[in-house]
């Protein structure tokens, strides 16, 4: 009699619009985007307009949360923290998600653990710049003019470790140069303070470089890739310039913490290919040297493994920087 009675009482609800509430699908709330930089630069604008693009297509907000430092272990720390439900995602890189892991003697998240990767977002060279009163014009031309001025150029990063460090260390190391390193939070205070006179070179992503050069306050001179970058075939590699052998290319994608549902992992996975097919996204984004390149979870899974051997060799063997 009382399974009849619950039957019939749920029959009743039913046909009174009052079914017993169902699990929402994913995602039943406003999402949150850690990014690991201040306003401005290229994981800033990249992680914007994704989160306008994901809001769109999942029907749901995307609030980006700046949480820049600490060579982005703090964003990192923060999103490993958060609960395991898909709703905390974080703009992972190729410095937060495989070089961090040679730098630092212990860190508060693990790459491989403490995350499930969701989709590769974009490829990027850095490009070498310098303010317009380094009386150079191309690589071999800045690396005599170090030589023959020693301790008078400096370069900046957004911090110790970060991608832009390791460019021009590794830089400082093939050319035979003793650049001095000064570290910023961001790409955006860097370039102040270069356009300012007061930093001389910059290894940076177009997003925030090429605008500044096209404006004449800053000069280009190469791009750290092994290849020309389709979108400014014009600018010539590093490598070719007068350091063979020289790659240094970014990476940048979408993780949440480790647990979250693989439903969810997988909406996000498909709404972020969708995000970054536009055609109109991959003309804006490779005017300023970005190549979007969605990929499964799967495939991004693999990347992230292979770059922390790769970076821990480069790092510890050919640096030979030591952990902090």
């Amino acid at each position: 009699m009382t399974t009849r009675r619950a039957v019939l009482c749920a029959g009743g609800l039913a046909a009174l619009g009052l079914a017993p509430a169902r699990a929402q699908p994913y995602p039943a709330r406003p999402l949150r985007l850690i990014v690991p930089y201040p306003p401005g630069g290229v994981g800033d604008t990249f992680g914007r307009a994704l989160g306008e693009g994901l809001s769109a297509g999942l029907g749901q907000p995307v609030v980006i949360d700046n949480k820049p430092g600490g060579s982005q272990i703090i964003g990192a720390q923060a999103a490993a923290e958060a609960a395991a439900d898909g709703y905390t995602l974080f703009l992972g890189s190729v410095s937060s998600l495989a070089m961090n892991v040679a730098q630092h003697a212990s860190l508060p998240y693990d790459p491989l653990t403490s995350f499930a990767p969701v989709s590769l977002g974009f490829t990027s060279p850095l490009y070498l710049v310098v303010h317009p009163d380094v009386p150079v014009t191309s690589v071999r031309e800045l690396i005599a003019y170090a030589k023959a001025n020693p301790g008078k150029l400096s370069f900046a990063s957004i911090g110790p470790g970060s991608s832009l460090h390791l460019a021009g260390e590794i830089f400082n190391r093939m050319a035979g140069l003793d650049m001095l390193h000064v570290p910023y939070k961001g790409s955006m205070p860097a370039l102040t303070d270069i356009m300012a006179g007061r930093v001389q070179v910059i290894f940076d992503a177009g997003t925030s470089a090429l605008p500044q050069v096209r404006a004449g306050r800053l000069r280009v001179l190469a791009v750290t890739s092994a290849e020309r970058f389709s979108g400014t075939p014009d600018i010539p590699t590093i490598a070719e310039s007068g350091l063979p052998g020289y790659d240094m290319t970014l990476w940048f994608g979408i993780v949440t913490r480790a647990g979250a549902p693989d439903a969810a992992i997988q909406t996000l996975s498909a709404a972020i290919g969708a995000v970054l097919d536009r055609s109109d996204l991959k003309a804006r984004f490779l005017d300023l040297g970005v190549q979007l390149s969605p990929s499964s979870p799967e495939a991004f899974r693999a990347l992230i493994a292979r770059e922390v051997s790769r970076w821990t060799r480069i790092i510890r063997d050919e640096v030979k920087l030591e952990p902090q």
